[in-house]
């Protein structure tokens, strides 16, 4: 297939319960920003992305969902790098305080790097993780 002409991943979609607290779990623990929002008769969509990437990536939240339930050793995850090993440690931190911190801090073999896992309002986990061979750390 031509590059050009290659599929992209260019957002994900998401019904959440509560749209208000699902916009701030993503603003803070992810720098995310509203860069659309709007609303119909039947439902309110926000598009949120990171700075720089608006129409590169984002995520898509619509309101009417459930939450999700998930057990703790379930592993399917949005997974976002940072820059530092004590970056992760500071999310941990905050998340135990917020009771939002899934799987502790941990250290695994490459390519799964230093990582913690958050639960969002709506019950999808979240990872946060440094030295994988993706985004911020990979060339450490």
């Amino acid at each position: 297939m031509n590059p050009q002409s290659s599929p992209r991943l260019t957002h994900l979609a998401l019904h959440v319960v509560d749209m208000d607290a699902c916009v701030a779990f993503y603003r803070d623990y992810c720098d995310m920003r509203v860069c659309h929002e709007r609303s119909t008769a039947q439902q309110r969509i926000v598009w949120l992305a990171e700075p720089g990437r608006e129409q590169d990536f984002i995520f898509v939240l619509m309101d009417g969902g459930r939450d999700l339930q998930l057990p703790d050793d379930d592993y399917r995850h949005f997974g976002f790098a940072l820059p530092s090993r004590a970056a992760v440690d500071e999310i941990a931190r905050r998340a135990k305080e917020r009771g939002e911190l899934v799987w502790p801090p941990r250290d695994e073999p490459y390519p799964v790097g230093y990582y913690c896992g958050l639960r969002d309002p709506n019950g999808n986990y979240v990872e946060f993780s440094y030295g994988q061979p993706l985004g911020p750390g990979a060339a450490q």
